[in-house]
């Protein structure tokens, strides 16, 4: 009876053992690290940190979990985020170098989650050549080569129309507005020759393919916004598959996005298959309207609460509008590439 009471507390002990040099390791990285790693904390194991990196607040306030981290740990710290090991940094030049040094010293990858809802296989997360290829493929859209030749005198008529209506109808959500009006404008930039309805239903998938269930995972109603999102890819996907063999079999030239795409999929070396061409698209329409929607309205918040720089906008704005001949004309290039200083600026700064 004694040799058997003695197995099972050396069984006890080696489990506790075990356990607590797995808690030991999970708290304390650097002990497998060849370097050094920044301060921080691990969290729970498994879970981490992710319950209170997902903490609700304001949209436009820094999360408490970074601002408690910052200051204790400085603008360098670790974590582990839904069980990935992390370091952020918040430090402007850090991240700057880290861009810099992209398929170099860093590489770029996105959490498990994003993969899975925007689909494992999207080329839009692919790394190395690929990615540096796709950039490039987006820049001929949305970089300034694309606003330079042809949207930034329409895209600034829009602007100020949607706006205006909006302020006419009285108070309003200006991300929803900014979001809505960013769908509306690139869809038709990416794929020109749909009819009015079916571009009509292409741009509110766009827009119900949204991020914020990935702002709130725990919440009891995620679970509904991403059966929504889900819904919403997949029926956004097949609108463009069905544009995308429509284009091919009528060889028609619209001056689009998807023109493009088509030309550079029929070169020998390209990267493009149908498939990756349509979750392209989605992706770029998507990914677009709520990341500026965002910094748009952190924008204008931040200007209400700074009357200096307002007033300094407005200055520069009038002198644009006081050397013009036509008082009506549109924005041009040359106003915003050479006559913006003040407000790129701005821009820059958030």
């Amino acid at each position: 009876m004694s040799f058997m009471w003695n197995v099972e507390i050396l069984i006890i002990a080696l489990v506790v053992v075990r356990i607590s040099q797995w808690l030991y390791r999970w708290s304390n990285p650097n002990v497998r690290c060849n370097g050094k790693l920044p301060p921080g904390s691990m969290g729970f194991p498994i879970i981490g940190e992710t319950i209170e990196f997902f903490k609700p607040c304001e949209l436009l306030e820094i999360p408490s979990f970074f601002q408690n981290r910052m200051q204790r740990y400085g603008s360098l710290f670790r974590s582990n985020i839904m069980g990935s090991k992390t370091v952020i940094s918040t430090d402007s030049d850090v991240i700057f170098e880290i861009f810099r040094q992209e398929n170099q010293s860093f590489e770029l990858s996105y959490p498990d989650v994003f993969v899975r809802v925007f689909g494992k296989d999207n080329l839009f997360f692919q790394t190395g050549n690929i990615h540096k290829h796709i950039k490039k493929s987006t820049m001929q859209l949305i970089g300034s080569e694309g606003l330079k030749r042809k949207m930034i005198q329409s895209m600034n008529q829009a602007t100020r129309e949607q706006l205006k209506r909006k302020a006419n109808e009285g108070t309003f959500d200006l991300r929803d507005a900014v979001s809505s009006l960013i769908a509306s404008y690139l869809t038709p930039k990416l794929i020109s020759n749909l009819k009015p309805e079916t571009q009509a239903e292409l741009i509110d998938h766009f827009k119900a393919f949204n991020i914020d269930w990935f702002r709130s995972p725990f919440a009891p109603s995620t679970w509904k916004i991403i059966y929504k999102v889900l819904k919403a890819r997949r029926e956004a996907m097949q609108l463009i598959k069905e544009a995308l063999k429509k284009r091919k079999e009528s060889r028609e030239k619209h001056g689009d996005f998807l023109d493009t795409l088509l030309e550079d999929m029929e070169k020998e070396d390209s990267i493009y298959d149908e498939a990756s061409l349509i979750n392209l698209l989605l992706v770029i329409g998507v990914v677009s309207k709520d990341t500026t929607s965002v910094a748009t309205a952190l924008m204008v918040n931040l200007l209400s609460k700074n009357p200096e720089v307002l007033a300094e906008l407005k200055r520069e704005h009038g002198a644009i509008l006081q050397k013009r001949k036509d008082k009506e004309a549109e924005l041009s290039w040359e106003e915003y590439k050479y006559n913006m200083t003040f407000t790129n600026m701005v821009k820059h700064s958030v």
